[in-house]
């Protein structure tokens, strides 16, 4: 599958859980029903899977995590903020250029549509 048909899928299945729940909850309710889904529908994914930085020749476990990494291609990142500002953004494409990854979607719960709350991220895609 490309970087492409696992965002597809996984926003899919975001807007699914979001239609169910609606806005206003917290992100760890998201992240648990997304999790469920994305189980259910058969995709590979980490929750929470740390994010070392490596610093010139130093490995440094900072407790920096990414909430979800799906079939070890599209990095996710939920969010249930009234606004994304473009430190969510920044933040994303960091841990996209920290892990080598191309591509990344940052998705805020607290939207009436969900469309409006999902933001792609590209790092050399």
């Amino acid at each position: 599958m490309t970087e492409n048909e696992v965002s597809g899928k996984v926003i899919g299945l975001a807007m699914k859980v979001h239609t169910a729940l609606g806005p206003g909850l917290l992100e760890s309710a998201y992240e648990a029903c997304l999790r469920y889904e994305l189980n259910k529908a058969g995709l590979n994914f980490e929750p929470q899977k740390p994010l070392p930085l490596v610093y010139e020749e130093i490995r440094l476990e900072c407790g920096y995590r990414v909430d979800l990494l799906v079939e070890n291609k599209v990095m996710v990142e939920l969010k249930a903020v009234d606004t994304l500002h473009p430190i969510h953004t920044a933040q994303l494409l960091t841990y996209l250029k920290l892990s080598h990854q191309k591509l990344g979607l940052l998705i805020n719960f607290n939207v009436i549509h969900l469309k409006d709350g999902i933001k792609r991220v590209v790092n050399h895609l």
